[in-house]
């Protein structure tokens, strides 16, 4: 009887947490993870002819679905040429999980000529990063790889196979791990936004909640937010790139904050507070000379729910 490979069983229990496309660029030291798509066809590949398609294509997907992809990529180089949109990836907070063959582990000490250091390459966009060290290891460390993926409101995971853990004898079936909770603020922060958009009647200039992320923009945020609006007479912004932004005639249509920073401290500089929801901070896309960094900067700026936080919960707790 054949004994399973560890990319199998890898696979196998990725289809089962429900990570079941994979956009590939694979090479020579992906070859046993390519054997183990043919086995396991609950995952699909997707050959892709360039690294930046596989990372742009799990991007879209894992935005769109709320799910993460995973991408097949060619050692250090490969995942080079996929940086770019794993950066647009990581400002978005999508969930995807890179696969990324090495040489195998007795082959790394020769620096061969594709050997190069993938996790100073993969760091600055991951914010989970593994290097696998057994086959018996590669499906509990994909099984993390795919919970690191979804935590944090979602993030780039990249996991490192060496070539011969790919294909040596697979360990017992791993369990998936535990995502955390996305973070929701305290019933009292709550209270003290609502009293700071109830106003006290003496206070001047209107407040807006800056709407981010995924949460705060899909159906069930932005209908929590319009509740927030019509009761507080607040107004709905948008950050200027939102990663996902569901529209339609039933749901209200906050204006996006403009790109240019002299167009965008004209919108907001006579604020008497910015709600962030979701979002980050505002600053200017560049740095220009007489124009401070920092959006509307004398404007207060106050915490709602941090980025990548549950943001359309903490929308409907606010409007309730």
């Amino acid at each position: 009887m054949e004994t399973m490979s560890g990319a199998t069983r890898a696979l196998q229990g990725a289809a089962a947490a429900g990570c079941n496309v994979c956009f590939a660029n694979p090479g020579t030291t992906e070859m046993p993870l390519v054997r183990a798509l043919d086995g396991v066809p609950e995952v699909r590949a997707v050959l892709c002819l360039f690294e930046g398609v596989c990372t742009g294509a799990a991007d879209g997907y894992g935005r769109m679905t709320g799910h993460p992809a995973m991408t097949l990529l060619h050692l250090g180089p490969g995942f080079a040429n996929g940086i770019a949109n794993l950066h647009n990836a990581r400002r978005a907070r999508t969930p995807i999980v890179n696969l990324v063959g090495d040489h195998a582990s007795w082959h790394l000490e020769y620096d061969a000529p594709l050997t190069s250091d993938i996790v100073s390459l993969a760091r600055p966009v991951s914010g989970w990063l593994r290097i696998n060290e057994s086959s018996a290891a590669v499906s509990a460390d994909l099984n993390a790889a795919i919970a690191g993926s979804q935590s944090r409101g979602g993030q780039v995971a990249t996991l490192i196979l060496p070539a011969d853990y790919q294909a040596g004898p697979a360990g017992p079936p791993a369990e998936f791990a535990r995502v955390a909770e996305p973070e929701h603020p305290s019933h009292d922060r709550v209270e003290w936004i609502a009293e700071l958009l109830r106003g006290d009647g003496s206070d001047s200039g209107r407040v807006s909640l800056l709407l981010g992320g995924t949460s705060a923009l899909g159906r069930r945020g932005l209908l929590a937010a319009g509740r927030v609006a019509a009761a507080s007479g607040a107004r709905l912004l948008t950050e200027t790139f939102a990663a996902r932004w569901e529209r339609g005639a039933d749901l209200p249509a906050p204006q996006r904050l403009p790109y240019l920073p002299e167009q965008a401290n004209e919108v907001l500089e006579s604020e008497r507070a910015l709600i962030l929801v979701g979002a980050s901070d505002p600053v200017s896309f560049f740095g220009y000379e007489g124009i401070h960094s920092r959006i509307a900067r004398n404007v207060p700026r106050q915490l709602l729910c941090p980025p990548g936080g549950d943001a359309a919960t903490t929308l409907e707790d606010l409007a309730d």
